[in-house]
């Protein structure tokens, strides 16, 4: 089998260090591309074929992997006229795409493989530079299951966590919710801790207290799993009108010190909604319901899967509560 790797800039780069380490092992061939010819040359001089388009590389692999800025890349590589890999794969060839990407880009992409025989899977990554480097990464597969399950040896030698989520455009999603929700708390965070330490607190002492505390020890999906996921909110864990009641004061504290905090006077704005509501002795995470409403979904998991999953993956902590 060969196996070819478009991409070769920061990630992808260490993610195809890891791979070419396994293919060598299983006596598999190594197919690189890039742009610039001398990111290929360490993998060139360790053995590795090199392609001068991503059709030629195409021609002669049976699986390739792309590691790409975007949405715009992916698709000229995959699809441009004489050089994309489109009409040069072999029939039943697997693409993976790692890149990050819009979900209507891979399905259009997929749509266009699967007319020629082939198939394209997005498959984007989570864990950075580092996590490339070492393996600690997880990747989110979506796309054909049986070509998933034939190549995820080949996932598995540079991620520890590739994992199969759905059809295609299912991992693009997934990594836009990831991405998406740490860029927010991020914003909130900075509001927070700039309140802080305009308040008084030292930034390092601030830190260290914060870290400890409910949601510094516990992962921060994991907190959705005891109401949220089951749309169960009562007993409460934690009451919403206790809840809004330290929201009152921390946007208090933020106007009398003149810091400026968006993120969490609409945080403030949701929880008096749901006390309008009268969802006062529901738990704090109740107003996560209006946007369920605004959105028109519903989110309603059997709790006993969502033990099986912790049960494989178990929470940092016990999964704290939001005292």
């Amino acid at each position: 089998m060969k196996v070819g790797f478009i991409g070769l800039g920061t990630m992808g780069a260490f993610m195809a260090t890891n791979l070419s380490r396994y293919l060598e092992s299983s006596n598999h061939g190594f197919v690189v591309h890039d742009i610039r010819r001398e990111s290929a040359e360490p993998f060139i001089a360790n053995g590795a074929a090199w392609a001068d388009s991503p059709r030629q590389l195409a021609e002669i692999c049976d699986v390739v992997f792309l590691s790409l800025p975007g949405p715009k890349e992916v698709e000229a590589v995959a699809t441009a006229a004489d050089t994309g890999l489109l009409g040069g794969l072999k029939k039943g060839a697997a693409v993976f795409d790692l890149s990050t990407n819009a979900p209507s880009m891979v399905r259009k992409l997929a749509a266009q493989f699967a007319e020629q025989g082939y198939h394209f899977l997005d498959a984007p990554v989570s864990g950075g530079p580092a996590g490339a480097r070492s393996g600690k990464l997880a990747i989110w597969i979506g796309g054909d299951k049986a070509a998933f399950d034939e190549h995820k040896v080949l996932l598995d030698a540079f991620a520890d966590q590739a994992r199969y989520i759905g059809a295609i455009g299912a991992g693009s999603v997934a990594k836009l919710v990831h991405n998406c929700a740490g860029y927010a708390i991020q914003t909130a965070l900075a509001e927070v801790f700039t309140m802080g330490v305009k308040g008084g607190v030292e930034p390092l002492a601030l830190w260290e207290a914060v870290r400890t505390g409910a949601g510094g020890r516990g992962r921060t999906f994991d907190r959705l799993s005891d109401q949220f996921l089951q749309n169960k909110y009562e007993p409460p864990s934690f009451a919403l009108k206790l809840a809004l009641k330290d929201m009152t004061l921390a946007t208090d504290l933020g106007r009398e010190l003149g810091v400026p905090m968006r993120i969490a006077n609409l945080a403030y704005a949701e929880l008096s909604e749901a006390m309008a509501r009268g969802w006062e002795a529901q738990d704090s995470r109740s107003p996560m319901k209006l946007q369920i409403e605004r959105a028109g979904v519903e989110i309603a998991v059997d709790p006993k899967r969502i033990e099986e999953v912790l049960q494989r993956d178990p929470p940092a902590t016990g999964n704290p509560k939001p005292a």
